[in-house]
């Protein structure tokens, strides 16, 4: 059963039924006692099974499973598929869905032998284009988003989800990058959002002033502001200016901070530009550096604000930090974050900024104050073509399945 195949049949289907069919194919061809998909919600925290082969709408309550210390952890972090034997008879086996570094969720199945090579293949062709069929249907149900949500969102969570980009994190030849964001107990207005073009990457982390809807509302101009100028071949300078004039222009009364970043993926050069944004830090040859940039004003203080673009000197192996002043404030100020991005330096990005998160999120006893978000960049440099980006499970990344 190979990708062309699966995706024929998929697409033949509604987009929430596609999962069915996918999961009985794979459920006959190899006599499965069980096919089941079980996506990671937002936090990265837990999975929750979204159905059976039989239908993901049965009508039952929602599994849901915490990762710490389980199998579907290893999976995730390994991008790897694993077995383990349940009782006298069946065999387990959980495979990632993955595409890009975007870890989607699992698949998982219960075999009545255990599974040779070309069966633990088709499992593995099968993983990798659940994850395409997720990714082409997730516009066309709420499926998917009502399995990643760990809780009810408020109006104000509801729009700042919405700004984030469709796949929190991403793998290339040249880089990899993933965010992540815990919003407080009242929505505090972070977002984060990346794009990748032919020759470069753009990627940007704001904070809206305030809290619950009029942040929200802040961070929903910013960010369209941002979008519509860069989508218009704009530089960061202009960004930055059609950033602050949307503010201004539309009367809201607030601010919102921000760190705009571009990067070529010919040459390597980088720019960025700081509105009055907290700094990045720097991970180099095992030391972490804070990056000290000539800070311009946020975006809705003054008109006609004039914001400078710098270089950055961006090197192969560097980890660049990008974060919101949630992750500073408060007990948050107790962690120690270089010394925490040290330590996690060995993890990919996606596991890091989790990491990172979930610290302050502990620091603060579960409650935050402020919206903590970061933003984690791996640069690999631009003569890693053969690098393989399908999966990233560590720094060199997992290989596709074949």
């Amino acid at each position: 059963m190979g990708l062309a195949s699966t995706l024929a049949a998929a697409e033949s289907a509604s987009p929430v039924e596609s999962l069915d069919v996918v999961a009985r194919m794979i459920r006959d061809r190899l006599n499965a006692a069980a096919v089941s998909f079980l996506i990671v919600d937002f936090t990265g925290s837990s999975v929750v099974r979204l159905g059976a082969a039989d239908s993901v709408e049965s009508g039952e309550p929602p599994e849901r499973v915490a990762l710490p210390g389980t199998l579907y952890a290893d999976v995730l972090r390994t991008q790897r598929p694993a077995l383990q034997r349940e009782g006298d008879r069946l065999i387990r086996v959980v495979a990632p869905v993955t595409n890009r570094g975007d870890a989607i969720g699992l698949l998982e199945l219960f075999l009545q032998d255990h599974p040779d090579d070309v069966a633990m293949r088709q499992i593995g062709a099968t993983a990798h284009a659940l994850a395409y069929i997720v990714i082409a249907n997730r516009s066309f149900t709420d499926v998917y988003q009502w399995g990643r949500r760990t809780r009810p969102l408020n109006l104000a969570a509801e729009i700042q989800h919405r700004l984030l980009p469709a796949s929190l994190a991403c793998e290339a030849a040249q880089f990899t990058v993933a965010g992540a964001l815990e919003p407080a107990t009242h929505v505090g207005g972070d977002t984060f959002d990346y794009v990748v073009d032919r020759d470069t990457m753009q990627l940007s982390v704001t904070d809206a002033m305030g809290h619950d809807v009029e942040a929200a509302l802040l961070a929903t101009l910013a960010v369209g502001a941002l979008r519509r100028a860069r989508r218009a071949g704009a530089g960061l300078e202009k960004q930055a200016f059609e950033a602050n004039q949307a503010l201004i222009d539309n009367g809201r009364r607030g601010f919102v901070t921000g760190q705009l970043l571009r990067v070529s993926l010919l040459d390597g050069t980088t720019e960025f530009v700081n509105a009055g944004h907290p700094r990045p830090l720097c991970l180099r040859g095992g030391n972490v550096e804070e990056v000290v940039p000539e800070a311009d004003l946020p975006f809705g203080i003054q008109p006609l604000t004039t914001y400078r673009v710098q270089r950055l000197d961006l090197q192969p192996g560097d980890r660049l930090v990008m974060l919101t002043d949630g992750m500073l404030e408060r007990r948050a100020v107790e962690v120690d974050l270089p010394s925490l991005i040290v330590r996690t330096a060995d993890l990919h990005p996606r596991e890091a900024s989790r990491a990172l998160v979930a610290e302050v999120l502990r620091a603060h006893e579960g409650r935050l104050q402020d919206d903590a978000t970061v933003m984690c960049l791996d640069w690999h440099g631009t003569h890693q073509a053969t690098r393989s980006a399908d999966a990233g499970a560590d720094l060199t990344a997992a290989s596709a399945p074949e």
